[in-house]
């Protein structure tokens, strides 16, 4: 076997002495992915100051209710999101030109339940276009302008929503922020939800509208209720963990997938939960004193959010929340009982907590967007009986190329990917036998960003 030194420069860095293994392609190595130097950049300038700011305004609408009122320049739904709007737009300034700002106006129609008569709402979005004209990948992040208090159709009493959620929206807002002067071979999409309490009709619509018009979306990050780190029932007080919540299988399995999954034993390993994984991953690389927890649900129990339309059309979508709620302050009417205060006011959050999963966010999408596109038809090959793993793919067919490649290994029962080898060949023949060990492949540039894993399928 010939072994090629000439790794990019980016690797070159981290070389591990000793890793190699036997291998039918010119060079594999395990390695450990150092930090990059415009991510952290962009990871240090998110503000929890900025972020109070902004989760503060939101509060001045009074209520953020989607049926409230939408010719109020100063209250109500109808002002919230023109002012995201228009803070979108002086972001974009920054950006020569590259991000573009919409209200995207859709009809929901009255559903006899929480929708009373057929109803106009409308999802404040930025859109920062790639630059790589042959990349159409798509990336979005998303939080819910809109707010409640006890009762779901109350319209007209005061419900600041402050983590519930203008904590998600100042998360979009920080992020486009920072990233609209920022270049991107993928597009990044952020987007402020309305009518998530009433029934997740914005990001319905979205993830509608997105199938209808062929998005190539590789990943949805939702935020919601993600600012606070204080559970009133339990005491506990908690800003170094954040959730992330998965689907293990894709929504919309075809019999012949779900087939395929049952013989692999990949229940695991569905694109949302392989998502949940790499958000884990560049959240805790960039990040001090976060550690990402996997939650293997969908949602909280018997709980959804806006990143489940995403999931049901297709995509891979999770949703970030906070470690431990508070539910004294979250879907309260704006009261004080016993001297207690009750409602979603800011004074409860921890906008250092908020900063810190703001920067975990950012670091997933800067990590992605800058990556090159996944590996396709990724494959462990059958035809021979043996204690080895010979895999194989092909390089993405859009965007620019790789410089390698990265094989993920881990155990069976490991959450997480547990090594890693550079590889700068379309294959690759591990000594490790592919009954104990699940594999992924992921396209990597020089610089090191990776896109998501992709799990092989079994070929002759």
């Amino acid at each position: 076997m010939t072994l090629n030194f000439r790794f990019p420069r980016f690797f070159k860095l981290l070389f591990v002495a000793g890793a190699f293994l036997s291998i039918n392609t010119p060079s594999i190595a395990q390695e450990a992915i150092p930090q990059n130097d415009e991510i952290s950049k962009m990871v240090k300038e998110v503000s929890a100051k900025n972020l109070e700011s902004l989760v503060k305004k939101m509060e001045t609408f009074g209520t953020r209710h989607s049926l409230s009122t939408t010719t109020s320049k100063k209250e109500g739904i109808g002002a919230a999101r023109e002012w995201v709007k228009a803070e979108f737009e002086q972001y974009a300034k920054a950006s020569g030109g590259r991000m573009t700002v919409e209200m995207d106006r859709y009809i929901v129609k009255a559903d006899g339940r929480r929708i009373p008569q057929d109803t106009e709402m409308a999802n404040p979005m930025a859109i920062l276009k790639g630059s790589d004209p042959t990349d159409d990948r798509v990336i979005i992040v998303a939080g819910h302008l809109d707010s409640r208090v006890t009762d779901v159709m109350d319209f007209k009493s005061k419900a600041p929503g402050a983590n519930d959620d203008a904590s998600g929206v100042a998360i979009v807002m920080e992020m486009a922020r920072i990233m609209a002067s920022r270049q991107f071979p993928a597009t990044l999409v952020f987007v402020a939800f309305q009518g998530e309490e009433q029934g997740l009709k914005g990001s319905t619509h979205l993830a509608e509208r997105a199938k209808k018009e062929n998005w190539n979306i590789v990943a949805v990050l939702n935020n919601d209720i993600i600012g606070n780190s204080y559970s009133a029932e339990t005491g506990l007080h908690d800003n170094t963990r954040v959730r992330v919540f998965s689907e293990a299988t894709p929504s919309n399995e075809t019999e012949a997938e779900a087939r395929l999954r049952r013989t692999l034993g990949s229940e695991n390993d569905g694109p949302s939960r392989n998502l949940a994984r790499y958000l884990k991953m560049a959240g805790e690389k960039y990040v001090d004193q976060i550690q990402v927890m996997l939650e293997y649900r969908p949602d909280r129990f018997l709980r959804g959010g806006d990143h489940t339309p995403f999931n049901q059309q297709g995509y891979a979508a999770v949703r970030m929340s906070e470690m431990n709620e508070d539910f004294d302050h979250q879907h309260q009417d704006l009261r004080k009982e016993n001297g207690k205060q009750y409602g979603d006011l800011s004074e409860f959050m921890d906008f250092e907590y908020l900063r810190k999963n703001t920067a975990v966010n950012l670091a997933t999408m800067a990590s992605l967007g800058l990556a090159p596109a996944a590996p396709q038809k990724v494959a462990v090959l059958t035809s021979d009986l043996t204690n080895k793993t010979d895999l194989q793919w092909e390089a993405p067919a859009k965007g620019k190329k790789p410089a390698g490649y990265l094989v993920l290994m881990r155990e069976t029962s490991s959450p997480v990917w547990e090594k890693k080898f550079y590889v700068t060949d379309t294959k690759a023949t591990l000594n490790y036998s592919k009954d104990n060990y699940f594999f992924a492949v992921q396209s990597v540039d020089a610089g090191g960003h990776a896109s998501l894993p992709v799990l092989p399928v079994p070929k002759r």
